[in-house]
């Protein structure tokens, strides 16, 4: 039998042993995607509970991932296995498990604050063309922890360590007006006389409102300044995110722009230290409808 150039004949063991690679192949894929499948799956349980809804039962849950009843009881069995889910009553209800501890706590331990929120603050100084800034809350005062200035040769520079009370300059009012009633009350009260604390807390409120704050010429004579706070996982502001600017630059028109990237770079480092939105269809709290910067 002649054979073409470049060819070789395929033996009938080689044919076969070649239909039963692809075989092999096509059933581990078809595990590997049931696989990822049944992960997403679970997933999508464990992140039905939240603060607002605890503790759910097997209807619930199977209202909001859309499973059959068998395969959900499924996933929840397994999830209970490894102490991410437990269950509790008669009729059963679920909520989540000490595993679940164990993984935050972890995931906790391995956040550097200032390393995650770099990023954001340099891109909102390219953005702005400005200095931004990263604050903290500490008793009664913010002081800055990171702060990456302007490339503009006339630039406003607060310098890291810089710390003041909350009740002066956009960023220690935009942790303020977040802070909780009692703790505002007293830091207020600690700060300002009494004539002056009723129209310092109405304009607290505005800044709640509108998700961000601004100052003229409070800290550094001739500056403009723009803040919005930023939450941990708990919701509890624990800090805000400023881009202070000169007068001589940044204009009343330029506000409104700086504060919705303001507002955009503290929801971002909220999130990414933890801070969860609600899910569509539950009521979200005032921290939640105050990121819309109007």
């Amino acid at each position: 039998m002649k054979r073409k150039p470049g060819k070789t004949a395929s033996s009938p063991d080689a044919n076969s042993a070649v239909r039963e690679r692809r075989r092999a192949e096509k059933s581990g894929g078809g595990e590997s995607l049931s696989t990822v499948r049944a992960v997403d799956r679970a997933i999508a349980v464990l992140q039905c509970f939240t603060a607002e809804t605890p503790v759910m039962s097997v209807l619930e849950i199977q209202r909001l991932v859309g499973l059959s009843r068998p395969t959900l009881y499924r996933l929840l069995q397994t999830l209970a296995g490894t102490g991410l889910i437990t269950a509790e009553g008669d009729p059963q209800r679920f909520r989540l498990g000490h595993g679940v501890m164990y993984l935050a706590h972890a995931w906790l331990s391995g956040i550097k604050l200032i390393d995650v929120a770099r990023p954001i603050v340099a891109g909102l100084r390219e953005k702005t063309g400005e200095t931004a800034a990263l604050f903290v809350v500490q008793d009664d005062h913010r002081i800055c922890v990171l702060e990456l200035e302007s490339h503009h040769v006339l630039h406003i520079a607060r310098g890291i360590g810089d710390r003041g009370g909350l009740v002066v300059g956009a960023t220690g009012k935009a942790i303020l007006a977040f802070l909780d009633e009692d703790r505002q009350a007293a830091t207020i009260r600690k700060a300002l006389s009494k004539a002056r604390q009723s129209e310092f807390v109405s304009a607290l409120k505005a800044i709640r409102v509108q998700g961000y704050a601004t100052s003229r010429s409070e800290v550094i004579l001739g500056a403009v300044a723009v803040a919005s706070p930023f939450f941990n996982h708990n919701g509890e502001v624990v800090g805000s995110i400023g881009v202070f600017g000169p007068t001589a630059r940044v204009n009343d028109a330029d506000v409104p722009k700086i504060a919705r990237l303001v507002v955009d770079a503290a929801g971002t480092l909220s999130m990414q230290l933890g801070y969860r939105a609600k899910r569509p269809g539950v009521a979200a709290p005032e921290v939640e409808t105050t990121r819309t910067v109007r």
